[in-house]
């Protein structure tokens, strides 16, 4: 199932082709898809194809179609601190995606068949938080997986916000997958042959809609015992966090988060009384200092272009470039020259007569390659290196 769209050179030009095709139609849903790598839940020998809007399968490991992925992550509509279940979870390429929008007080759980395929899935989570530096641009809810058939889950299980079947679900089965909805709890599954959103609206009432034709494998049947009774698959636990991973999770959002000023600007986070007048005074301070400063002269040069006629420049008369003005005041200004700056030629910015340390206080000095910023703020943590390893997840740069 597949061939929506076309192939991608890369991960991103995938995510393009499918929004351009409607099939990714919302912010976070594509947030969520750019931030992992679809190849990376590939085999090595077979990352060539990882990019063609095709299923894959080798052995037991089955990722499905892109389109199909992304109608599912539309058609569940996620949001923080849902709890999520995966039927027939695979490589976790799925639960991975869902745990980015879940945030750290979600659940998500999967079962899988196969116990190489839930090796192989923890192996892939594994090297995505340890590699990618999109673990630290989200806050997330890490998967749990257990073997077992989904049809041998016990009718006393405990129910899910949001839950999806990644196999083809028989007709006589469709109750047994309601069951393990909330009220107001959202199921997507291949029934009848057709990708089916089925949303609980209350103890014994449900909204069915069909999405797509698709075609899935069939659930496989659960086997008997000796006694003829079906096995049990215990879900995984709903475990309470320590308050240990709390605190990681809070310093983590605490350093990751802005303040959103409007206009699309932010401001640092002021964390404790007195902070503001440090702030003042310390690097973005100064930083601020010098590009007000710089502005002011480029504005005068325009000035003085145009008119033929001096331009007074006492801002810049004395070493300390401006007098102190409201916090504000100082935002605006701060914008208005990087404005300036990337209007300027290149030449008149390369000649601009900066330092190297005006420079570094982010003069006219060109844009450096992006940075974890998130990695880079915990490293000047004044912490022991085993606590800052913690914070970081034990990840490598």
């Amino acid at each position: 199932m597949g061939g929506a769209v076309s192939a991608g050179e890369d991960n991103d030009e995938l995510i393009d082709n499918l929004k351009e095709a409607h099939y990714i139609r919302s912010e976070l849903v594509e947030r969520a898809f750019r931030a992992i790598d679809r190849a990376d839940y590939y085999l090595e020998e077979h990352r060539d194809s990882a990019y063609k809007d095709l299923a894959w399968r080798h052995g037991n490991l089955h990722l499905s179609a892109p389109c199909i992925y992304s109608e599912v992550m539309e058609a569940l509509d996620l949001q923080p601190g849902l709890s999520f279940l995966n039927l027939g979870s695979g490589t976790g390429y799925l639960s991975t995606m869902v745990g980015l929008i879940l945030g750290p007080f979600g659940v998500n759980h999967g079962v899988e068949l196969h116990a190489d395929v839930v090796d192989y899935a923890y192996q892939k989570f594994d090297y995505f938080i340890k590699t990618s530096d999109s673990f630290d641009k989200f806050e997330f809810c890490e998967p749990t997986f257990v073997v077992g058939n989904c049809l041998e889950i016990p009718p006393e299980s405990r129910q899910y916000d949001r839950v999806y079947c990644g196999a083809g679900v028989q007709k006589e089965y469709e109750n047994y997958m309601k069951n393990l909805l909330k009220v107001g709890g959202i199921l997507v599954l291949p029934l009848e042959e057709k990708l089916t959103k089925i949303t609980r609206t209350g103890q014994s009432s449900w909204e069915t809609k069909k999405i797509i034709a698709v075609t899935f494998a069939p659930l496989v049947q659960p086997k008997q015992n000796v006694n003829g009774r079906p096995r049990s698959v215990p879900l995984p636990i709903f475990e309470v966090r320590t308050l240990q991973d709390l605190s990681r999770i809070a310093i983590r959002h605490t350093l990751r988060q802005p303040i959103v000023m409007g206009e699309g600007r932010t401001k640092r986070r002021v964390s404790f009384p007195g902070a503001r007048a440090m702030h003042r005074y310390g690097p973005r301070f100064e930083r601020r200092r010098f590009c007000r400063r710089f502005y002011r002269q480029c504005v005068n040069s325009i000035v003085l272009h145009d008119s033929m006629i001096p331009t007074a420049m006492d801002d810049c008369n004395y070493p300390g470039g401006v007098e102190e003005e409201e916090e504000e005041v100082e935002e605006e200004e701060e914008i208005g020259c990087r404005r300036v700056r990337e209007d300027l030629p290149e030449e008149d910015e390369e000649g601009c007569g900066d330092t190297e340390d005006e420079k570094s206080k982010g003069g006219c000095a060109r844009a450096e390659p992006a940075v974890n910023i998130l990695r880079e703020k915990i490293l000047r943590l004044p912490l022991p290196e085993p606590l800052k390893m913690y914070l970081l997840y034990y990840r490598e740069k």
